[in-house]
């Protein structure tokens, strides 16, 4: 009976800990020891914004975790086997690895079509303006998104590799990029987005971009890579 209690036990504290792992979607950049502090004004208050939400999500994420564990020791007509099935089924849709469909937007980011007839070098988007604009539109309380049918998500990687923008080791394509975005206020995204700086920094680049009108359904594909779980291991009893 001890041995079969240690084992619920770890299950549902790897349960807390999938939960928690995959609440956030920020995209982590190298960190940097001593270097000084050149942020203007607009970045310094996205970045009080960006804590702030945080600090939300975290209340928010608490007060579902204390409800999943009153579950937990309450439940009786339902065993302990199929509440964590329940939650695992959870889990997979909280980091992304379950088609979702909801309302939201569409962006489609393309070459300036007048600066390429009169010759302009028209580059590869560059990784920085696409983390900008991910890290822009989850401030903006974007719930889920996908960049050219791969969806982003907690670990998501963005990089240039010889060149060539990629998204976890995939090229972005220079010619169309289409971005969707689920949110529970699409209007309201899409009035946020339109004053973007990151729009700005697309046009200096020779990128436009097209915002669709909120749409009442928008589906992103699930994420298809393989997820690498690090600092947990089975623990033999």
């Amino acid at each position: 009976m001890k041995k079969r209690n240690k084992i619920s036990f770890t299950l549902i504290a790897v349960v807390v800990g999938f939960m928690v792992a995959f609440q956030f979607k920020t995209f982590k950049e190298p960190s940097v020891k001593q270097v000084r502090d050149t942020r203007d004004s607009y970045e310094l208050r996205s970045g009080i914004l960006k804590e702030q939400k945080v600090q939300t999500e975290l209340v928010q994420e608490i007060s579902k975790l204390e409800e999943k564990l009153a579950q937990y020791d309450t439940t009786r007509s339902q065993s302990k086997e199929q509440i964590l099935s329940e939650t695992l089924e959870e889990l997979k849709s909280e980091a992304g690895m379950t088609e979702v469909s909801g309302k939201g937007i569409i962006l489609t980011i393309k070459p300036i079509e007048g600066n390429i007839l009169l010759g302009e070098n028209i580059l590869n988007v560059s990784p920085d303006l696409l983390k900008r604009m991910l890290n822009e539109l989850f401030l903006y309380d974007a719930k889920e998104i996908s960049i050219n049918g791969q969806r982003i998500i907690t670990t998501s990687v963005i990089r240039d590799i010889n060149g060539q923008t990629k998204i976890d080791g995939k090229s972005v394509s220079r010619d169309s990029i289409e971005v969707r975005i689920l949110a529970e206020d699409a209007k309201k995204l899409k009035e946020r987005i339109q004053v973007s700086p990151s729009i700005d920094n697309f046009y200096v680049d020779n990128y436009e971009v097209t915002i669709s009108n909120p749409l009442d359904i928008v589906t992103l594909p699930p994420y298809q890579n393989s997820l690498n779980i690090q600092y947990m291991e089975p623990v033999d009893e």
